[in-house]
């Protein structure tokens, strides 16, 4: 592939690490971060304008929507005609929409390519890229998706790559929340928590939560929870997730019951009790603790 010129905003937990590795492919990687963070490899910018302006492709990941809209507005401006701009940000599929439309009418390319493997997956390289956007512009970033990740799907037109997030992680939320209230119950119960391991992780109790991520320290593969609970997927990123599953259920009127509780329960942990700072999975040690009354 061609060496590139890439500007990348936001050089967080996420964004340094995919923006060194594009850099060690062999791309000339410019970045940017309010912050002030920096990526080995990544020249840095002074700002928005220095990091986009003759950039081949401009990649973002950003907190949240409303911060993605504004950094859009300013990087459009500098941008050349014909240049590619992939939001990695998990976002509303609003705001990806309205990215999309407000980079047609600057006649650049727009993608939203929201991301799933965490930290450790942008460090090594394995992310999945949820894609939304034209036919043109996901072909002109899947060698890069290559390079950053281990696999991209192209879900539709513009926001269908946000609407793919946030439906896995509606999933991801429920279904660690009944992990975890299995192994409290177990506990309850005597039944040891590697023997429940053995059998549901080979039942039909099977989930990504259980065999790849078990919420039980020493317990199936390392996880967080082998780290008392250090983030991988902090709980107020789920929190956040969530929120934005059920703001898109609202949207586009659909029951999603299982996906409101378990946001009330992710803002209870988070909110009002010890969650934050901690991984999505400590929702084990937080219901182990709890009677039924509590």
């Amino acid at each position: 592939m061609t060496p590139l010129k890439i500007g990348f905003i936001g050089l967080g937990n996420m964004g340094a690490p995919m923006a060194s590795n594009l850099a060690a492919a062999g791309h000339s990687v410019t970045g940017f971060d309010v912050a002030g963070t920096t990526a080995k490899d990544v020249t840095v910018a002074a700002d928005i304008s220095g990091t986009v302006r003759d950039a081949d492709v401009v990649i973002t990941m950003l907190p949240n929507g409303s911060i993605l809209r504004q950094v859009a507005a300013q990087a459009f401006t500098d941008m050349q005609e014909g240049a590619l701009f992939i939001d990695c940000s998990t976002v509303d599929v609003e705001s990806a929409r309205n990215t999309a439309e407000a980079a047609e009418k600057a006649e650049l390319l727009a993608v939203d390519a929201p991301v799933s493997g965490g930290i450790g997956g942008a460090a090594g390289g394995t992310l999945t890229f949820m894609a939304g956007g034209t036919v043109d512009g996901f072909a002109k970033a899947s060698p890069l998706f290559e390079i950053m990740g281990q696999k991209a799907v192209h879900c539709g037109e513009a926001g269908a790559g946000q609407a793919a997030k946030i439906c896995n992680n509606m999933i991801l939320g429920a279904t660690m929340i009944a992990t975890c209230e299995a192994f409290a119950l177990a506990d309850k119960l005597g039944l040891e928590r590697q023997k429940m391991f053995d059998v549901v992780s080979t039942s039909s109790g099977y989930s990504w939560s259980m065999n790849a991520y078990c919420p039980a320290p020493g317990v199936g593969p390392t996880s967080p929870a082998d780290n008392d609970y250090t983030p991988g997927f902090a709980a107020e990123l789920m929190l956040k997730d969530l929120g934005l599953s059920q703001q898109a259920a609202e949207a586009a009127n659909a029951d999603t019951p299982m996906g409101a509780l378990a946001l009330a329960l992710y803002r209870q942990f988070v909110e009002d009790e010890d969650g934050k700072g901690r991984d999505f999975s400590a929702m084990l040690p937080r219901l182990a603790a709890r009677n039924r009354e509590s």
